[in-house]
């Protein structure tokens, strides 16, 4: 009788983790659906065919880590006046920054015909920064930051950090942080990178 209340008793509790699990996994967001899928190479290329050229441009050397550093990044950037613009600053060393890697990948590709996205990598191992880039293959190049220097002209806390830019070159937010669902990197380029000024 003992044994058949413990048995009872630990097959309750076995459902109420189960059951506990189950909703914590959803309330977070847990589990791909189809909106959080990661785009394939193809179909990034087919989304993001007819973009304007300056953003064309940008699609031209998806995944590529240019040289140059904020010099090069500041020249990008006044070329790509009149678009919003989204800067994440990022390193292979940096875990959360892997975390939201997919994340930019989505949304880069859902809105990259209207909206420019360079990344920024910090201080890192130069073949460790290119694998994490065919890992997660984002449809923008990124700027290499080897001696931290755009880190620290932004006064950024640490990495991943993202900056908005309206449309008109103002820098409108830096986020710190990791975005890990695209509806909260959806909602701040809405607010701060489409704002016409």
């Amino acid at each position: 009788m003992r044994i058949a209340a413990i048995i009872a008793a630990a097959v309750v509790l076995a459902g109420i983790v189960i059951i506990g699990l189950q909703q914590a996994s959803s309330e977070s967001g847990g589990g791909a659906t189809q909106s959080d899928r990661r785009p394939s190479s193809a179909e990034a290329q087919q989304r993001l065919a007819g973009s304007p050229p300056a953003l064309a441009a940008l699609h031209a050397q998806a995944g590529e880590l240019l040289p140059g550093g904020p010099a090069a990044l500041g020249e990008r950037l006044t070329q790509l006046r009149g678009y919003p613009v989204v800067v994440n600053v990022w390193a292979s060393w940096c875990g959360p920054c892997r975390q939201e890697m997919p994340v930019f990948e989505q949304v880069s590709v859902e809105r990259g015909r209207k909206v420019a996205f360079v990344g920024v990598d910090l201080k890192d191992n130069i073949p460790a920064a290119k694998r994490l880039l065919k890992e997660f293959p984002v449809s923008y190049p990124s700027y290499s930051d080897r001696d931290g220097k755009f880190f620290s002209d932004n006064k950024l806390a640490g990495v991943p950090s993202t900056i908005f830019y309206s449309r008109s070159g103002k820098r409108q937010l830096v986020h710190s942080g990791p975005y890990l669902k695209a509806a909260d990197l959806n909602t701040d380029i809405d607010r701060y990178a489409m704002v016409p000024k």
